[in-house]
C-alpha cells in the first residue's frame, strides 16, 4: 500500500482521521486482508464520506443489468455506482448515516441525510433498510422505499405490475414505482417523459433530471 493506503483504514472518517484531509481515490480494508478501492469526500458536511454513487455529465449509462450493478461500473474520474456487493459490506458491519447531495442545473445544490442505512446481501435482493430521515432541505423522496429490495430491468423485484425499471430506465428500490430514481436517464433537466430521469419527486418532480448526484456514507 502506498501513501493512500493505510492498512488499518476501514473507511473514509478513519482515514479523514489519520490525517488525509484530500478528496479522493484511496485503498480501504472493510475487512481484514480485503483492500477496496473508493471515493472518499473529505470535504462536504465534516468530510469522510464515501461515495458508492456520483452522477455529473451522463457520461456512462446507468440503465444496466443485474450483474453490473453487482459488480459496479463507471469511471473513477467521472459516473460510478461502486457495485451492490460492496455497498452490502460496506453496510453490513457498523451503522452507517448516508448522504445524498444533488445538484440542478441552475447550480442550487440540495441534500438529504438519513440514519442507519444498510442494504442486504444478493440473496435478499439487496434490499433497502433505512432508519430516520435527519436532515435536508429537498425534502424525503427514499424513506417511501425503505424494506424493498432492489429491481434492474432483467431483475423484476417490485410490488408493481409492471417493470418499474423497464419503465422508468433505472435500477431502483422500486415499489409500485418511485419518488426517486438516482439511476435513471440523464435528461438535461427537464423532460416531457415521466419520471424516467435522475428524478428526487420531493425536490423538482417527476419532470426535472438533476445535474449531479452523489450518495455517500460514513459511520454513525
Amino acid at each position: 500500500a502506498g501513501p493512500k493506503g493505510d492498512k488499518g483504514a476501514r473507511n473514509c472518517k478513519d482515514l479523514l482521521e489519520r490525517g488525509e484531509t484530500l478528496s479522493g481515490w484511496y485503498t480501504i480494508y472493510p475487512t481484514k486482508g480485503n483492500p477496496m478501492l473508493v471515493f472518499c469526500d473529505m470535504g462536504t458536511d465534516g468530510g469522510g464520506w464515501l461515495l458508492f454513487q456520483r452522477r455529473q455529465d451522463g457520461s456512462v449509462d446507468f440503465y444496466r443489468d443485474w450483474e453490473s450493478y453487482k459488480k459496479g461500473f463507471g469511471m473513477q474520474e467521472s459516473e460510478f455506482w461502486l457495485g451492490s456487493d460492496k455497498i452490502h459490506l460496506l453496510t453490513s458491519s457498523g451503522t452507517q448515516q448516508l448522504r445524498i447531495d444533488l445538484e440542478d442545473f441552475n447550480g442550487a445544490k440540495t441534500f438529504a441525510k438519513y440514519s442507519s442505512f444498510r442494504i442486504t446481501n444478493e440473496s435478499e435482493n439487496y434490499k433497502l433498510t433505512l432508519g430516520s430521515y435527519l436532515e435536508g432541505n429537498m425534502g424525503d423522496s427514499l424513506s417511501g422505499h425503505n424494506d424493498h429490495a432492489f429491481s434492474t430491468k432483467d431483475r423484476d423485484n417490485d410490488i408493481y405490475d409492471g417493470n418499474c425499471a423497464v419503465s422508468f430506465k433505472g435500477a431502483w428500490w422500486y415499489t409500485k414505482c418511485h419518488s426517486s430514481n438516482l439511476n435513471g436517464l440523464y435528461h438535461k433537466g427537464e423532460h416531457t417523459s415521466y419520471a424516467d430521469g435522475i428524478n428526487w419527486h420531493s425536490g423538482k418532480g417527476h419532470h426535472y433530471s438533476y445535474k449531479y448526484t452523489a450518495m455517500k456514507i460514513r459511520p454513525q
